[in-house]
């Protein structure tokens, strides 16, 4: 477009609003405006208004008159044309192809809303459907950009000519083109003093520094050393941590943050509260539990508690909170890590977990971006998809993205997960082998996010080590590649590597010039919503004094009131419950893990924590061992078999009069779905049991046991193998207090026998 006059077709099905938006972009442009329907001959708009659907034949010779009418115009000229297929654009470019196309989208049931309130039009409602599956959006090598018709006439014809004014011959990959970076507008809201600084500071970078603002490194070591060498040599924009206990932390970050030219982004994880931040910092629930009970004031209570903690690290992002829907019971990489198995508890809790946490100086980034809970594999591991169409995700997952995006959620995390269907929406024809997951897909980042969803925050994506994102490409393309589809920063890197691909990916033009610059300032868009540049490198980073509210008791005491809130009942089909000391004293306890992970940590030790409660309480436990832990204590001529013929005799009655099973399985990164693991082939400790004593299963973690354990008439999920949600369990068994958690459908796994 550059030089010569701005032609462009504004296109789209019927109701779309063409006519509109173009008479409103040409006055904005100063050009010409032409309704493409009055170039139709006669004969195609009898066709149209009988009801019957024009033939490539008929629309040929009026394609070609729109391309001579933009060919003989040497002034702006818009003009309004359906162009559904590429190769009608085509004939329209044979004319003149310096056109740019604006196709303007809507839903299905928009698009029909408005075409039934278009009295006297000659397109029937009956054949949308027809030209919504005639539809190819536009390609790559297409110039145009994709507007959604929800926002109001002004706001889309801003758009249009942002891109149309503002993009100078760039493609529809050109993010930083087509959807510039508003650091006035939310999620940044910054005065004129702030833009300055933004503007400023990049301008004194080197180009060394600015490629190092993109990487967040994580940080595997507490040593100063370490440190100098990732700032001075690397200039990463932010950093992540190993956690440890909070004095290092707090150290660590402040040595960080008095080194750095530019202040950096410090991320933690606080999905459960202040826990995964720290060592000691408090548990207070995860995101299923704050979705398990009917106050959405558990889930600002959770943030709350989140935000404290982590500030008083020296934190100031949060990569939380989780915005997937739970809609696969298999998928166990976020089966406790989402608020429920619907969009609208989902956005509910998310933003009251964005509310509480937002009450410290912390900015949020939801994932996972675009959506998991639909695949049961973990994208650590693998690739994996979210399979819904675009009308069913725009429902779902599109309605928690808009809603999140319009509550103010300042950045975004996404998952190594790619969208077929979506993706397709947006690029029709894509092959099986041309589908990337969302990290590496333009169609999803720009066409989706930036574009329809109107988000102008920054994106980044998940951990760069995942599986989900190796798989999909050489190294040394793929860095590079994930900034050009619209990425702001790249999580973790292997440096100097990584660096090295992301500087070469600069020098070949995979990242324009543009699209370093529009990512640079929403990176330090959203330092400066933070008001980091004004702050003075002392006040970063809070004093020690402030650890104290960190594990204090005052946040054990939230936890406690939430875990007693929402251990869940799950079944108790055989009327089991209560069981007292004075009814059933001697219990059996069988003690279910995933083995050691890669934390290293005791997988049972929480079993300790439960004999020690059930003591408490008056009962007398008999502890089940496995043939491993007894050979581990001395026991010679160890094997299942033999645990198996003692433990499953006739008097088991006789010795317990009640079973219960403490399941804690975990596992994280190392496989693609969880499921329990026996400790032998037909397991002394499975419950074979059931059908001799009263048992009771409970799940200090995942909701999906039923599956394996079918049998059990009892079950309870307590979400959590603190000792306060552990206390709190054993205490509503014996009937001392209600039990007030909810559960989703998720918990019987599509199964008949797990409701029995």
């Amino acid at each position: 477009m550059t030089g010569k006059p701005i032609h462009v077709v504004v296109m789209g099905v019927a109701g779309c609003g063409k006519s509109t938006v173009g008479a409103a972009l040409a006055e904005r442009l100063g050009a010409e405006f032409l309704d493409g329907d009055s170039l139709h001959p006669q004969a195609n708009i009898d066709k149209m208004a009988a009801g019957t659907p024009l033939n490539d034949a008929d629309r040929a010779p009026w394609l070609a008159e729109i391309g001579r009418r933009f060919s003989t115009s040497d002034a702006a000229l818009v003009i309004a044309c359906s162009a559904l297929k590429r190769a009608y654009r085509d004939i329209i470019r044979e004319g003149d192809p310096t056109v740019a196309f604006v196709h303007l989208h809507g839903t299905r049931e928009l698009l029909g809303e408005r075409m039934n309130n278009r009295p006297g039009h000659f397109m029937p409602t009956s054949l949308l459907d027809s030209q919504l599956a005639t539809l190819e959006h536009l390609q790559s090598d297409e110039d145009g950009v994709m507007v959604d018709i929800e926002n109001p006439v002004d706001q889309i014809v801003d758009r249009a000519a942002e891109f149309l004014l503002g993009a100078q011959g760039g493609n529809i990959q050109d993010a930083a083109a087509r959807f510039p970076v508003d650091l006035k507008a939310a999620p940044f809201n910054l005065d004129d003093a702030a833009v300055q600084w933004v503007e400023s500071t990049i301008g004194t970078m080197s180009l060394e520094e600015k490629i190092g603002q993109l990487f967040i490194n994580h940080n595997n070591d507490y040593s100063p050393e370490y440190l100098d060498e990732v700032l001075e040599k690397y200039h990463v924009g932010g950093m992540r941590y190993r956690p440890g206990p909070s004095g290092a932390v707090q150290e660590h970050i402040r040595y960080a943050q008095s080194k750095t030219r530019i202040p950096l982004l410090v991320a933690s994880n606080p999905e459960m509260g202040g826990a995964g931040s720290c060592d000691d910092g408090t548990f207070v629930s995860t995101h299923l539990q704050a979705g398990s009970h009917p106050d959405k004031g558990i889930a600002r209570q959770m943030g709350r508690v989140a935000g404290v903690e982590t500030a008083a690290l020296g934190c100031n992002w949060a990569f939380a909170p989780i915005v997937d829907i739970h809609y696969n019971w298999r998928n166990t990489v976020i089966s406790t890590r989402a608020f429920g198995n619907t969009p609208e508890i989902v956005v509910e809790r998310a933003k009251e977990y964005f509310d509480g946490i937002s009450e410290s100086p912390t900015v949020c980034a939801m994932k996972h971006f675009p959506g998991d809970g639909i695949d049961e594999r973990d994208q650590h591991v693998v690739t994996s998809y979210n399979t819904l169409g675009y009308e069913e995700w725009s429902r779902t997952y599109g309605h928690v993205y808009r809603e999140m995006i319009g509550h103010g959620v300042q950045s975004i995390m996404v998952g190594h997960i790619g969208a077929p269907e979506v993706s397709r929406h947006f690029r029709p024809g894509m092959t099986d082998s041309e589908i990337r997951p969302a990290t590496l897909a333009p169609e999803l980042l720009q066409d989706l996010l930036r574009g329809e969803l109107g988000f102008n925050g920054l994106v980044l994506t998940d951990a760069s080590l995942m599986v989900g994102l190796t798989q999909a490409m050489k190294r040394r393309d793929l860095v590079p590649a994930t900034i050009a589809a619209g990425c702001d920063m790249f999580l973790f890197f292997r440096n100097p590597e990584d660096f090295q691909f992301m500087l070469d990916g600069y020098k070949s033009g995979v990242i324009t010039e543009e699209r370093l610059q529009d990512a640079l300032r929403r990176i330090l868009g959203i330092k400066a919503s933070l008001r980091l540049h004004t702050a003075s490198r002392e006040s970063l980073v809070p004093s020690a004094d402030a650890l104290s509210v960190i594990g204090s008791e005052a946040h054990k005491a939230v936890a406690a009131e939430i875990a007693d809130k929402t251990v869940t009942l799950v079944k108790d089909t055989a009327n089991n419950l209560p069981i007292r000391p004075e009814t059933h004293k001697r219990i059996r306890l069988y003690g279910i893990s995933g083995g050691a992970d890669f934390t290293r940590a005791d997988p049972l030790a929480y079993l300790d924590t439960v004999k020690e409660e059930l003591e408490a309480a008056g009962f007398s436990v008999d502890v089940f061992k496995t043939a491993e832990q007894r050979s581990a204590a001395g026991e010679t001529g160890m094997n299942f078999m033999r645990v198996l013929s003692e433990e499953a005799t006739a008097d088991y009655a006789e010795r317990y009069d009640a079973a219960f099973v403490f399941a804690n399985v975990k596992g994280f990164a190392q496989e693609a779905a969880i499921r329990i693991k026996w400790s032998s082939p037909m397991a002394a400790e499975i419950p074979w049991y059931a059908t001799e004593v009263p048992t009771v299963f409970v799940s200090l973690n995942q909701p999906n046991h039923l599956i394996d354990v079918p049998m059990v008439k009892t079950a309870i999920h307590a979400h959590a193998g603190t000792r306060e949600a552990i206390r709190a369990t054993i205490h509503k068994i014996q009937g001392n207090s209600e039990f007030q958690g909810t559960f989703n459908d998720n918990v019987f796994c599509d199964s008949f026998d797990t409701r029995l």
